[in-house]
């Protein structure tokens, strides 16, 4: 509870937020928005399967198999989103000055991200 507690402080006021664009990298980059939003189906479809799964009281392996599924799934969005941030807004922010600040943002973040 405590680690959320520092992630939603740390997600209020962000450092860098005075060079960050109000809509963030994703809308440079088109291709990796829409492969983010395709994983994230998937991740719900795995989702849903598994409240099925579980309705239908099946064997717990399965179960798992699906859960490790969906964790890849979010694992490989997280790392899509890190290296679309790198490529815009961090480099966004070493342009404007404010890189180390952008770094210190990003390296606070990762430290939540488990299976980055």
């Amino acid at each position: 509870m405590e680690a959320r507690t520092t992630l939603r402080a740390t997600t209020k006021a962000p450092l860098n937020a005075r060079h960050r664009s109000r809509h963030g990298g994703l809308c440079q980059l088109p291709e990796v928005k829409r492969e983010i939003l395709q994983r994230i189906r998937t991740a719900e479809g795995h989702l849903q399967g598994i409240d099925q799964m579980i309705a239908d009281a099946r064997y717990c392996i399965d179960i798992l198999k699906q859960i490790a599924a969906v964790q890849s799934s979010v694992s490989r969005i997280a790392q899509l989103l890190v290296k679309s941030h790198m490529r815009t807004c961090l480099l966004e922010a070493i342009d404007s000055g404010q890189g180390e600040q952008s770094i210190e943002e990003l390296a606070e973040v990762l430290k939540y991200l488990k299976a980055y």
